[in-house]
């Protein structure tokens, strides 16, 4: 048997997303006559998933401790309102000429709501033992009210200067492919790292044709990527949101497997009362996801206004279930234990392959819903499938 065929036996969940994803793209762009692989709509496609897949980052660590986040889609919207009020009414008056120091208080006030909130949750769950679910719900409703008050029925209009650059600019092309090929040059420099401390250590190591076919496939993902974004004649460049996701994501995948923090998340979800006779301190680290999820709702609540330009009454309404469909699209387990950052990039990327291309085909919204729900069903059901299976 091949090394290829033994690979894709091993991982065969993480494959069947990416197939799928390959099979959305291709039925979407031979129903819309190729506008959908279009790079305008590449552009814009990546830009749309980058608010949920933000929030979907921490979300993986949230399930795989085996708790949920209902809250999180309201949360960022709350964000994205109590930021444009001060876009519109503070820093308008404080500072008439001095775009880039409102736009940076704008963006720590995000960051303080959102880890605040976070925080909040965090000490009511893990201190307080109260069931993630109900405090989660709970902020649901009470964020959803707080947004109605925050903007009195009204649109806040967001969209002073330096502030609508975060949402809506573009790294120049130039730039663009140098940051490439830094990427690029730093992927293989990790790939050797990893396979030598892995030697050194004594763990099994694929082969190293194995490793460079995957990493040179990742890397030639990022150059069709670059090369498309850039060949769009209006706004040439890489968006600033989905170079915001790729950074969020790489620190998170960091964290999550390098870093005692989030191998004490993976050995809490994997089984709760043997983490605890390790001597790991469950309470803190369900504080510590709550509050980092917070955070990054945050992240997220600041891209949201500054991409739409305004806060808005339904702001965030109905994310949370992309985020946790995300999540739970790229592998995540709804029985905890497992999960990886990269799996829910992909994930988020297939929910905003739907949307974008039902809307294209001006499919009703009722749709939307129906496939989005048979989806996430279906990969609740593989999940559970594969791991019977595995067991």
């Amino acid at each position: 048997m091949s090394t290829f065929v033994q690979a894709f036996r091993k991982n065969i969940q993480t494959y069947t997303i990416l197939i799928a994803l390959v099979l959305i793209w291709v039925v979407f762009a031979i129903a819309t006559q190729g506008g959908y692989v279009s790079p305008q709509n590449i552009s814009n496609l990546f830009r749309q998933m980058s608010v949920t897949s933000l929030m979907a980052a921490g979300m993986v660590l949230v399930i795989v401790t085996g708790g949920i986040d209902l809250s999180v889609g309201r949360l960022a919207g709350f964000v994205s309102v109590v930021v444009a009020f001060f876009q519109a009414n503070r820093w308008n008056t404080a500072f008439p000429d001095q775009p880039a120091v409102a736009a940076l208080l704008s963006v720590l006030i995000g960051l303080a709501v959102g880890t605040g909130w976070g925080v909040m949750q965090g000490y009511i769950i893990a201190y307080l033992r109260v069931t993630a679910f109900i405090v989660t719900l709970g902020s649901l409703f009470i964020l959803q009210g707080l947004v109605l008050l925050q903007t009195e029925g009204k649109t806040i209009p967001a969209n002073q200067p330096v502030f609508s650059e975060i949402g809506q600019g573009y790294l120049p092309d130039t730039l663009g492919w140098l940051l490439t090929a830094a990427v690029i040059g730093i992927m293989f420099f990790m790939l050797f790292r990893g396979r030598r401390n892995k030697q050194k250590y004594g763990f099994p190591l694929p082969t190293l044709t194995m490793d460079i076919a995957k990493t040179a496939f990742y890397s030639l993902l990022l150059v069709v990527y670059v090369a498309v974004v850039n060949s769009y004649t209006v706004a040439p460049g890489i968006p600033y949101p989905v170079l915001l996701l790729a950074l969020v994501a790489m620190v998170m995948t960091y964290v999550s497997n390098n870093t005692r923090f989030g191998r004490y998340a993976y050995a809490i979800g994997g089984n709760r009362e043997a983490a605890r006779l390790s001597g790991i301190n469950i309470r803190r680290e369900i504080f510590l996801i709550f509050a980092l999820m917070g955070f990054l709702s945050g992240i997220a609540g600041i891209v949201l206004a500054s991409y739409v330009g305004y806060g808005t009454i339904g702001a965030g309404g109905g994310y949370e279930l992309d985020v946790i469909a995300s999540a739970i699209l790229g592998g995540t387990s709804t029985l905890g234990g497992i999960g990886t950052i990269p799996g829910a990039m992909v994930g988020g990327l297939i929910m905003a392959s739907l949307s974008t291309g039902l809307q294209m085909l001006n499919a009703p919204p009722a749709a939307t819903y129906v496939i989005k729900g048979v989806v996430l069903v279906v990969a609740v059901i593989a999940d559970m499938y594969f791991k019977k299976s595995k067991a």
